[in-house]
């Protein structure tokens, strides 16, 4: 059971970070005031959640192979 958690919990992650990612990129791509305003924040919200996917990410690889 806890596999499938962790692994659904993972998706999810990777999940949150390629929505942020998209919303980053649609913003920039049509530019405007949304662009100036959030477009850091957007790219910097996307690292965060990067690096909390990829720790979850290894968390459930090391506990597949322990």
């Amino acid at each position: 059971m806890p596999d499938k958690t962790l692994f659904l919990v993972t998706v999810l992650a990777i999940g949150v970070v390629v929505a942020i990612l998209m919303t980053g990129i649609g913003g920039f791509a049509r530019g405007g005031e949304f662009n100036r305003k959030h477009g850091n924040r957007m790219m910097r919200w996307r690292l965060y959640a990067q690096a909390v996917a990829l720790v979850i990410l290894m968390g459930f690889l090391w506990w597949r192979a322990g």
